[in-house]
């Protein structure tokens, strides 16, 4: 009988594995088309104009409609799981986030990563990673960036803990930081063919947008999903991998199921620009109902003509009181699947 996985398999890398500085290139680029756009209309209730039409989009001064901002996002993240998140314990967090350029059918996507932080845990098992990941085309111009940060297992529990290096991150990205699509220019902007009247103007710093409407989670849908971005994590997939025998929902299948339920009350809010911060404050399982509210943060005027920023925190629950997000002890409750802070830019 012959030797057993000879060192050909990939185990995933493990806590004690990464180092300060560490530049990780992720395999397997991923040429992105008009499937990807169909699939995710598929799989969310995705329909911002901007997104569904090359004739809107053209109207608005963009060579044609580009794959949805956070189709994109999934594209770059799921380069990046075998290598950051396969022996994940939880996605912890993100900052930092910039879509710095639209993303079209035919493009071509890779990630790198750069480790910018490190902490063990007290327990000695576990230890929290953060990684700055660049999502690349194929003119090798950067067309979103994030921050996120893991928490990992450790292989070894002998081997000695790094020194701590938590790194010091925005909480807000500033208007003036976002970068603006070349060309953009909403002052021609159809209502009618967007589906809502409200714009910029429209939105008061404070207001909390209920989006009314629902999705109950399913097993197939979500591994679908997972699939499509080849996000590999085992969590995802595996329903031995958990002591309660379940599979976990993709943190971005909320995601994306929380921003698509957001264009009700939210369908001008075109194209995503920023992504300040977020948390998956408690895991999902299929079966779940997920509904979704935003509330305005703050507003900002953009260089491009008839173009506003909105910064929005997009939530999403499984029922419970929606608008209570913590209980007494600042902890989420139960319910609370989504906290996410991120811009988005609305016709004045």
């Amino acid at each position: 009988m012959g030797k057993t996985n000879a060192g050909k398999t990939n185990t995933g890398r493990f806590f004690e594995d990464y180092s300060i500085g560490q530049v990780i290139e992720h395999a397997v680029p991923r040429t992105v088309g008009e499937g990807e756009r169909a699939l995710y209309h598929a799989l969310y209730p995705a329909r911002h104009a901007l997104y569904s039409s090359d004739m809107f989009a053209a109207d608005s001064g963009l060579e044609g409609s580009p794959i949805d901002d956070l189709a994109a996002f999934h594209v770059v993240f799921g380069k990046t799981v075998p290598d950051i998140s396969l022996n994940a314990v939880a996605n912890l967090g993100y900052a930092e986030g910039k879509w710095l350029k639209p993303v079209y059918p035919g493009d071509t996507l890779r990630s790198v990563s750069e480790v910018i932080g490190l902490k063990q845990n007290s327990n000695g098992k576990t230890g929290v990673v953060w990684v700055r990941t660049r999502g690349l085309n194929q003119m090798e111009e950067v067309v979103l960036e994030y921050v996120r940060w893991v928490m990992v297992r450790k292989n070894d529990l002998d081997a000695p803990a790094p020194e701590t290096i938590v790194p010091e991150l925005q909480s807000v990205i500033p208007a003036a930081d976002l970068a603006i699509p070349e060309g953009l220019d909403f002052s021609k902007y159809d209502f009618t063919l967007a589906g809502e009247p409200h714009r910029w103007g429209d939105y008061e710093v404070g207001e909390q947008i209920n989006h009314v409407d629902g999705v109950t989670i399913e097993e197939a849908e979500h591994m679908l999903a997972t699939r499509l971005w080849q996000n590999t994590a085992k969590v995802h997939f595996d329903a031995t991998f958990r002591p309660d025998g379940q599979r976990l929902i993709y943190g971005g299948h909320i995601i994306s199921m929380a921003r698509a339920l957001s264009f009700n009350g939210l369908a001008n809010a075109q194209m995503i620009v920023g992504l300040n911060g977020g948390a998956h404050a408690n895991p999902c399982f299929s079966g779940l109902t997920v509904k979704a509210w935003s509330e305005v943060l703050e507003k900002a005027e953009t260089s491009a003509p008839g173009v506003g920023a909105v910064r929005l925190r997009l939530v999403a629950t499984s029922g419970g009181d929606a608008f209570t997000l913590k209980g007494d002890d600042g902890k989420y409750l139960p319910h609370v699947l989504l906290d996410l802070d991120y811009w988005a830019l609305m016709p004045l």
